[in-house]
């Protein structure tokens, strides 16, 4: 007990000057948007390597009419791996953006208005207690719903309508919607059940994409030009 009532005179005896403080924290705002920046490359990374991956099995799948449909399908599960590692490096990436507009709502927004009223109340508090037990802001099945939103979903959107071309095109071209679903077919799954299973993936895609949009967790990230400068933060 006597060296906790020591450091606190000691604390008290030597409080954190303006200057320090602003120091500090500024040093603090760097290495956070390091860390940000760090985890933002890695996102680019993940979805780099789905967008490589892609363009190389729909070249493959095209080259020849012996190549099986389900190339395209093995690839869109490829891709679905590529989406989970991406969601979980998003969690990361959020932790550290999610500090970094705390500080910048509120301690440099109110220097640039010069008016040195932070909009949140205890707002070091609640960066201090982040520091000292982090936690993610985001599950993990919402940050799927975010990356799919912006971007896998258009890399499912290509990988599925080759998928059907395919199946159109090759062997010979299809004459009716019943042989295409017939060259659905895999092994002993028959066209119809495989077309359902995509049926069902696809509906789980778009309800993760309806929820994410619902949910609209927006702090903090850019979505394009504001018309009214009224408007210019809602």
């Amino acid at each position: 007990m006597a060296g906790d009532s020591d450091s606190t005179r000691h604390f008290e005896e030597f409080p954190l000057t303006r200057e320090e403080y602003i120091t500090t924290l500024v040093h603090f705002y760097r290495g956070e948007m390091s860390r940000a920046n760090s985890w933002r490359t890695r996102l680019d990374t993940t979805t780099n390597w789905a967008v490589i991956t892609s363009g190389a099995m729909l070249s493959l799948s095209f080259s020849g009419a012996g190549h099986a449909h389900i190339t395209l399908l093995l690839t869109a599960v490829m891709v679905s791996v590529f989406l989970g590692i991406e969601a979980r490096r998003f969690r990361y990436f959020d932790v550290w953006r999610s500090r970094i507009r705390m500080i910048e709502e509120n301690f440099l927004v109110p220097i640039l208005r010069r008016d040195l009223v932070s909009p949140r109340n205890r707002w070091g508090d609640l960066v201090a207690h982040d520091l000292d037990l982090p936690t993610f802001k985001l599950t993990f099945m919402q940050a799927v719903g975010v990356r799919l939103r912006r971007n896998y979903v258009w890399l499912y959107a290509v990988i599925f309508g080759a998928w059907l071309a395919k199946l159109n095109v090759h062997p010979t071209a299809a004459g009716s919607a019943r042989e295409v679903i017939r060259r659905m077919a895999i092994g002993s799954l028959s066209g119809e059940l495989v077309l359902a299973g995509i049926g069902l993936f696809w509906l789980g895609v778009l309800g993760l994409i309806v929820r994410e949009s619902r949910r609209r967790r927006h702090a903090g990230e850019v979505h394009g030009i504001e018309k009214s400068m009224d408007r210019w933060k809602d």
